[in-house]
């Protein structure tokens, strides 16, 4: 079994702390990424893993071993690196054969291995080439089929595909996860792609300044974030926050945000009540419909991306974006009407804390 645990662990160099207690259990067979902007401490938290550096504090566990004093080599573990990191004057069957040469394995039962793990990446006809003479994708697949090679326990990807173009990007996802549904070793990514941690993960531990903000499904950090800060660094365009209060409108509980208000049940007015008036309201662009009814407001802008169109919705004191299918035409400053879908679709956060306020 590959499980991979940290507990408590601590990064500092010098007097900077990078990870500041880094919890995170991943199961055997699990595909975990971890999500973050430059800084948050996610690639240092993947070389604590590899043993590339050492922990200040706290332990790793793989496979219910604690391996803090383990080498890199000890651990069991293959690294795919955002810079490919591969020998310049080796051939591709070279590369990818290069640890099975170093551990001593006969030439024959090498060949054998490298042959294999070429065909199943499609690497075949260009084993014989260099580096060089490789395209991005291709050079990606030799770092891959390197560390398959391995059989390891554990395979760490750093950023693997930040060096590619948007369309090999993509499809070099799908051939990460299809290699994970085929090997089910235990993954951890790191990435500051929202959409690669969203499309590839089982699991997605969204980390911020040095820890785990939130750590759960796809639909779990999409859905329902826990806090302001998960909810707007998941999802694109990135959700707007209104704040507002509580109101009566008609007799009917209402949140008002400038002059707009959102319908309300009573229970979830008594529980934004209890919560404190100080809270912000967000709602992802999929639940904000445009219709004949509801709340009117003026089209800021509109920007088409292919199967949709995003339209930034203005009024008196706040804004939302929805967005509309297809290729849609709007003019800017004309007036339209939009409602969210359902109420649970509403999202509400503290608008101090940021944190999210529970409406069940």
């Amino acid at each position: 079994m590959a499980e991979v645990e940290l507990r408590a662990v601590t990064k500092s160099f010098g007097k900077v702390a990078v990870c500041k207690g880094v919890d995170l259990q991943v199961a055997d067979g699990e595909f975990v990424t971890l999500l973050g902007p430059s800084g948050c401490g996610k690639t240092t938290t993947l070389n604590l893993i590899a043993g590339l550096e050492d922990a200040s504090a706290g332990d790793i566990l793989i496979g219910g071993r604690r391996v803090n004093d383990l080498t890199p080599f000890e651990r069991d573990v293959a690294m795919v690196f955002q810079n490919y990191a591969l020998y310049p004057h080796m051939t591709v069957a070279e590369n990818i054969g290069f640890t099975l040469r170093l551990r001593g394995i006969a030439r024959e039962a090498v060949r054998q291995r490298v042959a294999a793990v070429a065909e199943s990446l499609e690497l075949g006809p260009v084993l014989h080439r260099v580096p060089a003479q490789l395209s991005g994708g291709q050079q990606q697949r030799v770092a891959l089929g390197r560390a398959i090679i391995r059989e390891p326990q554990v395979f760490l990807f750093d950023e693997p595909f930040s060096n590619l173009d948007a369309g090999l990007r993509i499809k070099m996802r799908a051939e990460v996860k299809e290699l994970h549904q085929r090997l089910g070793v235990t993954s951890i990514f790191v990435t500051h792609d929202q959409e690669e941690a969203l499309s590839l993960s089982d699991r997605i531990a969204v980390m911020r300044e040095g820890r785990v903000e939130q750590f759960g499904t796809p639909a779990e950090v999409y859905t329902r974030p826990v806090s302001k800060y998960v909810a707007r660094f998941i999802g694109s365009p990135p959700l707007e926050f209104l704040s507002g209060r509580v109101e009566s409108e008609g007799g009917l509980p209402v949140f008002r945000v400038g002059a707009a208000a959102f319908p309300l049940s009573l229970k979830t007015a008594e529980r934004l009540v209890q919560g404190g008036q100080n809270c912000a309201l967000g709602a992802r662009p999929e639940h904000v419909l445009l219709g004949s009814s509801g709340i009117r407001a003026t089209v800021r802008l509109a920007q088409p991306v292919g199967p949709a169109t995003f339209v930034t919705l203005s009024w008196e004191g706040g804004e939302l974006t929805a967005r509309v299918p297809g290729m849609a035409t709007f003019a800017a400053g004309s007036a339209v009407h939009f409602q969210v879908d359902r109420e649970e679709h509403l999202m509400f956060f503290d608008d101090h804390q940021g944190r999210r306020m529970a409406m069940e």
